[in-house]
């Protein structure tokens, strides 16, 4: 039986979760001050470097990781 394709197209999932006030406060407080990034790059480089500290040694979050720091398209 063949496989499907490869898709090359990154996938995104949005998501919805419940933050503390004051630390949406202070994410808000950064974005009004550092126009380059955005509360989707600040949530994707935060959830990678948390994987990565903790054992997720992946080259593909790594990546993510990277990417989001310098601005890069993903």
């Amino acid at each position: 039986m063949p496989m499907p394709p490869v898709t090359t197209v990154p996938t995104t999932v949005s998501l919805m979760i419940e933050i503390p006030e004051p630390l949406h406060i202070s994410i808000q407080e950064y974005l009004n001050t550092h126009e380059l990034w955005s509360q989707e790059r600040v949530m994707q480089a935060a959830l990678s470097l948390f994987l990565m500290q903790n054992g997720e040694n992946q080259p593909h979050v790594n990546r993510l990781y990277i990417d989001s720091l310098f601005g890069c398209t993903v």
